[in-house]
């Protein structure tokens, strides 16, 4: 009755894509747009003190996903991941020096698989983790090399003071002390850590990610696919830190109205020490302690940040409708993972706290997609390869572990083939994981456990795992995981780490 039934959902949809294919080209162009950092504060995730109506407008076109979530909460495995359309686990890359043609080599990925099959790929920014880990060739038709900011103006500034004093920056005598002099000027604005962060005096056009989205117009201007459809990946940098802005977007976020929650002190006491993450430190925050003015410091300039790339992605936006692709373009816009502003007394990654592990993510089909459609399915960045090669009408790779959105994009109350996103990650030779569905989220650590009621606890603060009243939905959800960790490692080619 259910394989059946299960037949029937399949034909049914089948059908369905085959005439929206056929009402959009016989194959879609795809725009995938990937935010680096980029955490629910977005208005279109319910966040009301940030301006994003480049987000907003998408959203009003497409369909919105409420629980998106990353398979590892760091930059490199989650695009490993998600790029391969495999669990982190399987891809072997759990952390930002492992590369995933030496952990699990000739896996293709979503950009070679579209090119191999007829589409022109292109990409610009961060879309691998590096320049290092890029596929290059292989998966690109076209890949500039990535963009720098301009020289920022404390910097030419600082150099037209020095030379006057000292002479030419070029002078070989001079060059120890001009660099001695330059971080010192340009580490408050553009250090990784402690992160640099304020106005940069710069205008849109003369930051990196000012720079990436005008080489996409420049693409769709001129038509550089040629008769092929085309797969463009957008990398946007930011909000990754430095949290470096153009003013205009910090005027935007006084700091005397930034609202925030203030945990209590000892949130801490009943959850395991592993579920933090220390980068805290860098930021020059303590555990358990709340610092308002830097906080709100931080927090206006990473919103500053996504202001900023709100305004960047919707130059492209638009010019998808002013070359006639906007209803011939499948777009896909998310992050690698979340971000912690202080909550928890976090700062940063690399924790599997919804905030961590959620992401945005606004889907348009063009035929498909109703306007202004959303869904609580849950949904994890593996599925995304899946998807796009569903809806292109492409035969879905065999190695993929991901599971197709394409049904809940046609209709946003069906229930996905999923109740639970899965999300792991490092600490020192093990791995923290987490499963998480509608109503409850478990996390396992070497140090202790972690069980969360959403419905009453929406933001985890209160870790019930050694209530003893909630013995039978911790043994529940302990047997998910088990199930769920078989799954993800179900086509690793290499030694990972122990869970023990």
């Amino acid at each position: 009755m259910n394989m059946r039934r299960e037949m029937r959902i399949t034909l049914t949809l089948t059908c369905f894509l085959l005439m929206a294919t056929s009402a959009i080209a016989a194959r879609p162009n795809i725009l995938f747009i990937v935010c680096d950092d980029l955490n629910t504060h977005v208005s279109t995730s319910g966040y009301p003190d940030i301006q994003t109506p480049t987000f907003e407008a998408l959203a009003k076109d497409g369909m919105t996903f409420s629980r998106a979530f990353c398979q590892y909460p760091v930059c490199g495995p989650s695009r490993a991941s998600f790029l391969s359309g495999l669990y982190p686990e399987s891809t072997g890359v759990l952390d930002n020096k492992s590369d995933i043609r030496q952990t699990r080599p000739n896996t293709v990925s979503m950009p070679q698989y579209f090119k191999d099959n007829g589409y022109w790929t292109a990409s610009i920014g961060k879309v691998f983790h590096n320049e290092k880990a890029d596929h290059g060739d292989v998966a690109w038709s076209d890949a500039p090399p990535w963009f720098e900011n301009d020289e920022l103006p404390v910097v030419t500034e600082a150099r037209n003071k020095f030379e006057q004093e000292y002479g030419s920056v070029e002078k070989a005598a001079n060059r120890p002390k001009w660099r001695a002099a330059m971080k010192a000027v340009l580490d408050p604005l553009n250090a990784q850590t402690p992160p640099g962060h304020g106005p940069s005096g710069l205008r849109d056009e003369q930051h990196s990610d000012g720079k990436n989205a005008r080489q996409v117009i420049n693409w769709l201007k001129r038509k550089s696919h040629g008769d092929k459809p085309f797969f463009i990946a957008l990398g946007i940098h930011k909000p990754h830190v430095p949290f470096l802005a153009p003013d205009k977007y910090f005027d935007l976020y006084p700091r005397e109205q930034i609202q925030f929650h203030r945990d209590r002190a000892d949130l801490w006491n009943s959850i395991p020490r592993d579920a933090s993450a220390n980068r805290f430190k860098e930021f020059d925050f303590e555990l358990g302690v709340e610092n308002e003015p830097r906080r709100r410091e931080f927090m206006q300039a990473y919103h500053a940040c996504v202001s900023f790339i709100d305004a960047q992605i919707g130059l492209v936006l638009q010019t998808l409708k002013d070359e006639s692709l906007y209803d011939n373009t499948i777009i896909v816009l998310t992050s690698d993972h979340g971000y912690h502003l202080g909550d928890h007394f976090l700062w940063g990654k690399v924790t599997l706290f919804d905030i961590g592990a959620k992401v945005p993510l606004i889907v348009r089909v063009p035929g498909v997609t109703s306007a202004g459609s959303h869904s609580d399915a849950m949904v994890e960045l593996v599925d995304v390869f899946p998807t796009l090669t569903q809806l292109a009408g492409l035969e879905m790779p065999q190695h993929l572990q991901g599971t197709s959105i394409a049904p809940i994009l046609q209709d946003p109350s069906r229930k996905h083939a999923k109740d639970y996103a899965y999300s792991v990650v490092s600490r020192g030779p093990n791995l923290g994981f987490a499963v998480r569905n509608q109503n409850w989220r478990y996390g396992k650590w070497p140090s202790g456990e972690e069980l969360y009621d959403l419905n009453k606890d929406p933001h985890e603060r209160n870790n019930v795992a050694n209530d003893s009243r909630f013995a039978e939905r911790l043994k529940e959800l302990r047997a998910v995981l088990a199930e769920k960790q078989n799954m993800a490692r179900s086509q690793r080619e290499s030694p990972t780490v122990s869970d023990d």
